[in-house]
């Protein structure tokens, strides 16, 4: 953790230590000390990564590397969680790439090699290619690097999917070419009502006992809020109780995936079922023992750890999206769909949306907060039987 201490001035200074990372502390002053909490989380986090930046290098002095130009733009940007992840990646595996020799030549070569080298699913060099070319338009409208054009931003449609060539050279070593895989996994309803009978405590019936489900009545909860207003995993557990507007059937997110903040209309379903698992905790209900309302957050697993700018801390929203994750997964297995994910629940809550509603695409992403048309409709794989029913 970064130390600070206000000085006479007014203004604030901090010293960052790594000895793991670092040959000597790091200092810096600020004129508030939320502005220096901000930026010192950022630096931490890169440390924590194995990025240790050059001397923090300002903007204006002359940059060699690729890995200078990520690190510039992991300090300074405001870069999502998803873009963080690939981007720290690329730091390690092109990061020593020269910037004279980054063009669209040298771009077309790092997409084969994810290919034929690493064997990537279109679906991830997509991610990689699209976290980086996001960093060149920061770079570029920063002027932290002078680039005529983004090169990344000159690929032609399908430049993630494997050719001929790709495919010739990777049967040639025992390998097949990776398809992009879509995935479109619906929830049957006896699907539906299997998951629910083993939530409720039911014995699953190759097995001698019910599953051990702490906190029952908050897991039921958990799975109707995510078919009934297909919000993600992350953005369910962490909600607190402020968020929560009954009265006006709504749920504020403050902080989404994209960055974004986004409005959620609840169902009268969701309505319904949140008043009465309320109502349960209040009365301390059996299957709630361990758990109050007192922490103002809606669900008990996460810790309501945050880092000094307020954002939630990685590592315990991590813990506890790996803990939900594998809770489902027996849930899941014990009903007889072992190969449902509770993701999936997020393409059906939206499936249904188009099934069971007038709502416009529009309005559906902005429920769902899909800024991509396209990545929209992947979710909107309605069943033929209700397409069926809209005919004459």
């Amino acid at each position: 953790m970064a130390t600070k201490r206000q000085r006479p001035s007014g203004k604030w200074e901090f010293i960052v230590k790594n000895k793991a990372m670092l040959a000597k502390p790091w200092s810096g002053t600020f004129d508030t000390e939320a502005e220096g909490d901000a930026y010192c989380a950022k630096l931490e986090a890169c440390l924590a990564r194995g990025i240790v930046p050059d001397e923090l290098t300002e903007k204006g002095e002359s940059l060699e590397f690729l890995r200078e130009v990520i690190r510039h733009y992991l300090l300074s940007a405001p870069v999502s969680d998803t873009d963080r992840q690939c981007i720290g990646v690329l730091h390690a595996r092109i990061g020593a790439t020269r910037l004279k020799d980054v063009n669209y030549k040298w771009v077309q070569a790092w997409i084969t090699g994810m290919k034929r080298d690493l064997h990537l699913a279109p679906s991830t060099i997509k991610h990689h290619v699209g976290a980086l070319g996001r960093c060149f338009d920061w770079a570029s409208r920063e002027g932290v690097v002078e680039l005529a054009a983004n090169p990344i931003r000159m690929l032609p449609k399908r430049y993630a999917q494997y050719t001929e060539a790709d495919s010739k050279q990777l049967r040639a070593v025992g390998k097949k070419p990776r398809k992009d895989q879509e995935r479109d996994r619906r929830l049957h309803p006896d699907e539906e009502s299997s998951i629910r009978e083993i939530l409720s405590g039911k014995r699953p019936g190759n097995r001698q006992r019910s599953l051990e489900l702490r906190y029952q009545k908050a897991l039921e909860l958990l799975f109707d809020l995510a078919l009934e207003s297909a919000m993600r995993l992350r953005e369910m557990f962490t909600l607190e109780l402020g968020q929560i507007n009954l009265a006006q059937r709504t749920i504020f997110l403050d902080k989404t995936k994209n960055g974004e903040k986004r409005q959620i209309p609840l169902t009268t379903v969701a309505v319904k079922k949140i008043k009465a698992y309320l109502e349960r905790v209040k009365k301390g209900n059996g299957s709630m023992l361990g758990f109050s309302l007192q922490n103002n957050l809606l669900f008990p697993w996460w810790d309501g750890q945050r880092t000094p700018d307020g954002k939630i801390e990685k590592a315990s929203m991590i813990r506890t999206t790996t803990l939900l994750s594998k809770q489902f997964s027996r849930i899941f297995d014990a009903a007889g769909c072992p190969d449902f994910h509770f993701h999936d629940l997020r393409h059906e809550a939206t499936s249904r949306y188009f099934e069971r509603s007038a709502l416009s695409d529009l309005k559906i992403a902005k429920i769902t907060g899909h800024k991509d048309p396209r990545m929209l409709m992947r979710y909107a794989n309605l069943r033929p039987s209700s397409l069926a029913d809209q005919l004459w």
